[in-house]
């Protein structure tokens, strides 16, 4: 991981001492992907997920 990357269970961490519940997060990335689909993308991405698990909260995230 280099030094501009977070992982996905640094995002989760920061989530959850933000108050964040499992409810609330899965919210958030629906609203994300509803909003702003490429960049819900990207951020996944980013984050280090694989094609199937983009693939897999993408599709939960349209599904609601």
């Amino acid at each position: 991981m280099s030094a501009s990357n977070m992982s996905r269970e640094q995002w989760i961490e920061l989530f959850q001492a933000a108050g964040l519940d499992e409810a609330m997060m899965h919210k958030w990335h629906c609203e994300f992907e509803r909003r702003y689909p490429a960049q819900h993308q990207s951020f996944l991405q980013w984050i280090g997920l694989s094609t199937e698990d983009i693939a897999s909260v993408r599709n939960s995230s349209q599904a609601g």
